[in-house]
């Protein structure tokens, strides 16, 4: 095969964001924001990493390693098991400077890690491929607002190397989507700290997934475990009346996020874990309004208040920054409902993806409060993996 070309969407986590990471629900919808990865076959050794949308964000970074330059085969496995390794010392001693250690500054980390965890999960033994592979990655999906960016990078990578390398073709494919997942969760690892690993089966599955980790060692560990995966078909036109803004980057990675809600729930573990079970409570009644068949619309008072209550147990945790909370309020005064998406933030003044609801949605183009933030206007249960050509 000369080419082929793969795209994922992002996703938005519509509600059990944090909770998830310790064993309770989550509700995430794929977006139709989607980001593509091209592989190419070369007549050169090793590979050509063309990256524009990463170069385009941070050129300087590019110094040593540019996009465009090649790199061998042994060097992309040697990087991705070195952050492998700085990932087991972080998962020792989660702290500020040894996640630093482990994330490092190179902007095709997730590129290099996926390809590097893609050749030991097909040859542990060091064997490289004898082909020479171009490979270009291009993103629609804003960085650092809770699309998804990182998984989506993962999985395509991941799964468009299996297809390009032509691993399925001697090898079954049933088992393919959780194969990718795992080693999605490993490169979200190298790049997160400790994510839940939903993001990576909603950007392969597409459309609603209610997903639930099991948990290795209880609660304490809260960092292990597989998901439990559950499609969730939207009945309701609720998904539809929900808008999503882009309150601003959050000036912290989202595993600096986690940790620091890590850290609250060490401070008062019973007040964290009532929290946590407000948050099941509140993602449990959502999905029964997305679910509901007996009536045509959803109950409208009823989706404001566990929206409201949702982003309650967010500012509880500690990850809405004071300039979005008065965006919030200022949203329900008017007789709307919002609230963050994803890892949010400790400092601000941004907090990545907002999602706001109003019983008339054309209502929110007056909202005083939402004329700062970028409007992203996506479709939420979009499809999931795709590979469009070859």
């Amino acid at each position: 095969m000369s080419s082929l070309t793969v795209s994922v969407p992002g996703k938005l986590i519509l509600m059990g964001e944090h909770a998830v990471v310790y064993g309770r629900p989550a509700l995430v919808a794929a977006i139709d924001l989607r980001l593509s990865a091209r592989f190419a076959d070369s007549p050169e050794p090793g590979v050509r990493l063309d990256l524009p949308d990463l170069a385009g964000k941070s050129p300087a970074k590019f110094a040593d390693n540019p996009s465009g330059s090649r790199i061998s085969w042994n060097e992309i496995r040697q990087y991705a098991r070195g952050t492998r390794d700085r990932w087991g010392e972080y998962s020792l001693h989660p702290d500020p400077q040894s996640f630093r250690e482990m994330r490092g500054e190179d902007p095709a980390h997730v590129v290099k890690a996926a390809l590097g965890e893609a050749l030991d999960s097909i040859d542990p033994d060091g064997e490289h491929p004898d082909r020479g592979l171009d490979l270009r990655v291009e993103s629609g999906l804003p960085i650092g607002s809770g699309f998804g960016s990182s998984a989506a990078t993962a999985v395509a990578v991941l799964s468009g190397f299996f297809a390009w390398s032509g691993f399925f073709a001697w090898n079954s494919p049933i088992d393919a989507p959780r194969r990718i997942e795992r080693l999605a969760l490993e490169v979200e690892r190298r790049q997160h700290g400790h994510p839940s690993g939903v993001d990576g089966a909603t950007i392969l599955r597409g459309g609603v997934l209610w997903a639930r980790k099991r948990l290795s060692g209880g609660l304490a560990g809260g960092l292990a475990g597989e998901l439990d995966i559950e499609t969730v078909r939207s009945v309701s036109p609720l998904l539809s009346r929900i808008r999503v803004y882009d309150s601003g980057t959050p000036p912290e990675a989202t595993g600096a996020v986690v940790a620091a809600v890590r850290r609250l729930r060490e401070g008062d573990p019973m007040r964290f874990e009532a929290t946590l079970d407000r948050i099941e409570a509140a993602t449990a009644a959502f999905r029964t309004e997305l679910e509901r068949g007996d009536r045509r619309d959803e109950d409208r008072d009823r989706v404001l208040h566990l929206l409201r209550d949702a982003e309650a147990c967010l500012e509880e945790l500690g990850v809405v920054p004071e300039a979005v909370r008065a965006a919030v309020r200022q949203i329900e005064n008017a007789g709307g409902a919002a609230k963050v998406s994803g890892a949010g933030s400790i400092a601000g003044p941004g907090a990545g993806s907002l999602l706001v609801y109003h019983p008339e949605p054309e209502r929110l183009q007056a909202c005083a409060a939402l004329r700062p933030f970028p409007y992203h206007a996506v479709h939420l249960g979009a499809p999931g993996f795709r590979q469009e050509t070859g």
